[in-house]
C-alpha cells in the first residue's frame, strides 16, 4: 500500500476509534474505507476485526478503576457473545456487505427515537428491571454477537442502546460493559479469521496500535463526562452515521 494511502487510513482509524468509544459503529466507516483503498472485502473485515480487539482493550482499561462493570451479568453475556461471534465469523462471505449496513442504519434510527422518547434513559440508572427484559437482553446479546463476528459495523452501538433500554444502565455503564464484551467478540472472530488466513497482519498491527491508542484516549475523556453529555454525543453521532449510511446505500 502506498505510504500516503496508509497515512490516510491511519487518520481515519484514529478519529473513528476515539469517537467510537462512545458511539460504536467504527466499522461502518473503517471497513468501507478499506474497500476504497482496494483491500479485498473479506480481508478488510478480518483485518478490521483484528484491530477492533485492541481497540476494545484500549477502551476498557480506563474503566477498570471506575466500578462500572456489571460483574453479576457479565460472565453470561460474555459466554453468549463468544458463541454468537464465532458463528458470525464463520458466516463471513455468505451475507451481502451492502445489506448489513442498511439494516444497522434503520436500527440506529430506532435507537435514537427510543432514547428521545424516554428522556431518563441512559442518564439515570433503572433498578427495577423485569425478568422478561433481562431474558430478552441475553437473547439479543447472542444474536448481536453473531452480527458482531460477521461484520461489526454498528454492533456496539446497538448493544449499548439495548443495555441502556433494557438493563437500565447509564451511558457510562453501558459504554464500559460493551467495551469489555467487545474484547471477547472481536477476539473470537479474529481467531476464526486467522484460522481462515484472512488477516493482513502487516497492515493489521499498524491499525491495531492506532486503534488501541485512540480508544484509550477516548475512554479517558469519557470517564470525565457526565451521562447527559454522553447521551447527547451518542445520539448526535449515531443519527449522523445512520443517515450517512442510508445515503451511501441509496446513491
Amino acid at each position: 500500500m502506498p505510504i500516503l494511502e496508509l497515512i490516510l487510513l491511519i487518520l481515519i482509524f484514529f478519529i473513528t476509534s476515539a469517537i467510537g468509544v462512545v458511539t460504536g459503529s467504527n466499522s461502518l466507516i473503517t471497513v468501507p474505507a478499506m474497500f476504497q483503498f482496494g483491500i479485498d472485502p473479506r480481508v478488510a473485515v478480518a483485518t478490521n476485526m483484528f484491530g477492533l480487539t485492541f481497540f476494545s482493550i484500549g477502551g476498557t482499561l480506563p474503566f477498570l478503576q471506575q466500578g462500572v462493570f456489571d460483574k453479576r451479568r457479565l460472565p453470561l453475556l460474555i459466554v453468549l457473545t463468544l458463541a454468537g461471534s464465532a458463528l458470525g465469523a464463520l458466516l463471513v462471505g455468505l451475507v451481502s456487505s451492502q445489506t448489513m449496513p442498511i439494516i444497522v442504519s434503520v436500527s440506529m434510527i430506532f435507537v435514537v427515537v427510543f432514547t428521545l422518547v424516554k428522556p431518563s434513559a441512559g442518564v439515570e440508572k433503572q433498578e427495577n428491571i423485569s425478568r422478561f427484559a433481562i431474558t430478552a437482553t441475553y437473547v439479543l446479546t447472542f444474536f448481536l454477537g453473531i452480527y458482531g463476528g460477521l461484520y461489526s459495523g454498528g454492533y456496539v452501538t446497538m448493544l449499548t442502546a439495548i443495555y441502556v433500554a433494557m438493563f437500565g444502565m447509564t451511558f457510562t455503564d453501558a459504554v464500559a460493559n460493551t467495551k469489555i464484551i467487545n474484547v471477547f467478540s472481536s477476539l473470537i472472530a479474529t481467531i476464526v479469521f486467522a484460522w481462515q488466513g484472512l488477516i493482513d497482519y502487516r497492515l493489521g498491527i499498524i491499525l491495531a496500535v492506532t486503534m488501541f491508542v485512540a480508544a484509550y484516549i477516548g475512554a479517558k475523556v469519557v470517564t470525565c463526562i457526565n451521562d447527559l453529555w454522553l447521551k447527547r454525543i451518542f445520539l448526535t453521532t449515531v443519527l449522523i452515521l445512520a443517515i450517512k449510511t442510508i445515503f451511501d446505500f441509496t446513491f
